[in-house]
């Protein structure tokens, strides 16, 4: 079992190489990924900490500083790291929230690999871990007047703690009802492309000059709350959503017949006879689309409303049964303020850096990482957590106990 802790860089070859300062100035990790190194360093500003990565390239002989996505870790007092894989770091910080001190750093994931292409660099991506799971989002899209949002309606009202929406994000000004945050997210269209360019857009689209788009942080956030996401997008959006990372149940709502959705259609009474003619043609589209591109996983007629939502809820296991998929802990972790970690095949034993015996303390805990999902851009999910029996004799490993 080889321990992380924290320590200072010392025998790195050309620490002032290519002009970078590798020095920083609080204190360093080092860890070995294949032929690279990755200094994981602190830098202190009006005591605030913040997290900083340099690569050394053993292969080249250089010093490498690369791009960095995602949102790293802030106000800490020090950090241990300890390679999980070849594709990411976990990184343990102390002095931080119990709700904010897990994180991953990824350097060789699916995720990295497509960025470093795109972008032509050398790139990393931090990912904040989370325990437990989430719930997986639900991507529900049909063509216009097929009574999705009457369905997503009913099932709001029916189960209004278990789903939320994700708030959606766009270049336009807001309107004088609109509220930044409620009815959108607001944001300045250069802000909004390099975010799409980072790949932290699920889908987006221009409509009249202006951006829309679905961020994964948006659809993590509702996850943070406890919720089921539900995502109304048309087919285009959830082609993109399908070619992403996000893990999702994809849903296609279709009319029973184009006869009887353009007899919806003039029901509502809402638009003109060009404006309906044209939503047909969008509609004809859309479900040649749903029903052939292998983009959803089931397809639902609306023939009949109730029977469709009966339907839908089933899909969603909301058949008359109480729910048992598992929702995010609330809880954070509460570590020693500093400590080590030790890995053993998928488990981090993270112990007091102040014992003299070995023996794991009574605040020691374990952190299972066989059942991560996620990651970059979004939250690393299923975390568990384990308290270690305190009894010096007992194998640390095998004497634990998971924590609610």
């Amino acid at each position: 079992m080889g321990e992380a802790p924290m320590f200072y860089v010392e025998n790195l070859k050309d620490r002032v190489s290519n002009g970078f300062n590798l020095r920083f100035k609080g204190f360093e990790t080092s860890i070995d990924v294949g032929d690279k190194t990755f200094v994981i360093g602190s830098n202190n500003n009006d005591s605030i900490s913040s997290i900083e990565v340099q690569i050394y390239d053993k292969s080249r002989g250089k010093w490498v500083i690369p791009t960095v996505l995602g949102t790293e870790p802030k106000r800490y007092e020090g950090h241990s790291a300890i390679l999980l894989n070849e594709d990411r770091i976990m990184v343990i910080t102390w002095g931080s929230t119990p709700d904010d001190c897990i994180w991953f750093l990824e350097v060789d994931t699916e995720y990295v690999k497509q960025q470093k292409k795109a972008l032509g660099t050398e790139v990393i991506a931090w990912s904040k871990g989370v325990r437990g799971d989430a719930e997986k989002p639900v991507v529900i899209s049909g063509p216009s007047g097929v009574g999705k949002g009457t369905l997503i309606n009913m099932l709001m009202k029916e189960f209004p703690t278990m789903f939320g929406f994700s708030v959606s994000h766009t270049t336009r000004a807001p309107r004088s009802i609109e509220k930044n945050g409620v009815h959108y997210h607001f944001t300045e269209r250069s802000i909004m492309e390099k975010d799409i360019k980072d790949g932290k857009f699920l889908e987006f689209a221009s409509v009249h000059g202006n951006l829309y788009g679905t961020s994964i942080e948006a659809v993590e956030a509702v996850a943070d709350s406890g919720k089921r996401c539900i995502l109304d997008i048309d087919v285009q959006g959830a082609k993109s959503v399908r070619a992403s990372s996000l893990d999702a149940v994809f849903i296609f709502i279709s009319p029973p017949s184009m006869a009887k959705l353009e007899e919806r259609l003039h029901l509502r009474g809402t638009e003109t006879e060009e404006q309906i003619q044209k939503r047909l043609r969008n509609a004809k589209a859309e479900i040649e689309q749903g029903k052939s591109l292998g983009i959803f996983d089931h397809i639902l007629c609306n023939d009949h409303l109730e029977k469709c939502y009966d339907n839908l809820k089933k899909l969603l296991g909301l058949d008359g049964t109480t729910p048992t998929n598992p929702k995010p802990s609330s809880k954070g972790i509460n570590l020693p303020s500093k400590h080590a970690a030790s890995k053993i095949n998928n488990k981090i034993l993270v112990k007091s850096e102040t014992l003299g015996s070995g023996n794991p303390s009574k605040n020691s805990i374990v952190l299972d990482v066989s059942l991560l999902k996620g990651g970059a851009p979004g939250r690393t999910r299923g975390l568990n957590v384990f308290a270690v029996d305190p009894n010096p004799f007992s194998d640390c490993l095998n004497g634990i106990h998971k924590l609610s």
